[in-house]
């Protein structure tokens, strides 16, 4: 079983090699998409009975994985494994809240354990290095991102499970992980995922006969392909967010000049979200 955004969804993993528009927020699994969790799913298929439900969406964030994917994944009875992997739209938006993220991540992982789920899980690199984004924006924005990473360290503490930390995989930070958007894992990025957790589950003594494979069915975008899809996509795109991210990225840059930097800390938890959640 998988929740999350469009990472989950298979973004970035074209099923016929050539899909270019990153851009549908609310696409679903299966809609020319493959992705991680797909290839994962059919990798323990080699060696079990697998029945595998993909409630992600793409442009999820974190509070709308809790109101509308974890309802209809708990309806479904035990669950074996879950993965939970969501955060990095939260961080773009001016919305910003951590204490809800940590209070939402928490009500979903409490409801996936307690049908008896081993949880999947992420610890998020710099996505501003990956972005190429100046110091004064890639700072503020790797501090939002410092502050999921602390609610998941949070939950994988209290409840358990496998959490990959990507900033362990060297190949992060190489062009060739990524689509063309840099936002998304390519075919690359999906299958090293995919193959990450599967040695994982591998090491506590799951059996897998076909581990999912590292070698690509296609290229990855050219130096062309990713000038035009600039162009084309990318500024755009960042002319929507800068509304949300840049006015704030720029107080925190003066705050930062004219005072030093201190441990990142979660705010208190704000009970009265997870109440009203499970209401």
């Amino acid at each position: 079983m998988a929740l999350g955004d469009s990472t989950t969804v298979g973004v970035g993993d074209p099923m016929n090699g050539s899909t270019t528009d990153l851009s549908g927020a609310g696409a679903r699994p299966g809609e020319g998409w493959r992705g991680w969790a797909s290839l994962l799913a059919d990798s323990l298929a080699s060696s079990h009975r697998v029945t595998f439900s993909n409630f992600a969406t793409s442009g999820a964030t974190v509070p709308a994985v809790a109101t509308d994917q974890l309802p209809e994944a708990v309806s479904t009875g035990p669950i074996d494994i879950a993965s939970l992997i969501v955060g990095v739209n939260d961080t773009l938006r001016s919305t910003f809240d951590a204490g809800r993220i940590r209070d939402c991540l928490y009500l979903c992982a409490e409801q996936l354990t307690a049908r008896g789920a081993l949880l999947l899980t992420v610890r998020f690199h710099d996505h501003g290095q990956v972005f190429g984004l100046p110091v004064w924006l890639r700072r503020p924005l790797w501090q939002r991102i410092e502050q999921v990473n602390l609610a998941y360290d949070d939950l994988h503490a209290k409840f358990g499970g496998i959490r990959l930390d990507m900033a362990d995989y060297p190949e992060v930070y190489r062009r060739d992980f990524w689509s063309i958007d840099r936002l998304h894992p390519g075919e690359r990025g999906h299958r090293t995922l995919a193959r990450a957790f599967a040695d994982e589950l591998a090491r506590r003594g799951l059996q897998i006969d076909i581990r999912p494979d590292l070698d690509c069915a296609y290229r990855s975008p050219s130096r062309w392909a990713d000038a035009l899809w600039l162009v084309r996509e990318g500024v755009p795109w960042l002319g929507r967010r800068a509304h949300d991210l840049v006015p704030w990225a720029a107080r925190m840059a003066v705050t930062q000049f004219h005072s030093s930097p201190g441990p990142l800390a979660l705010p208190p938890s704000t009970g009265s979200e997870v109440r009203r959640l499970e209401a």
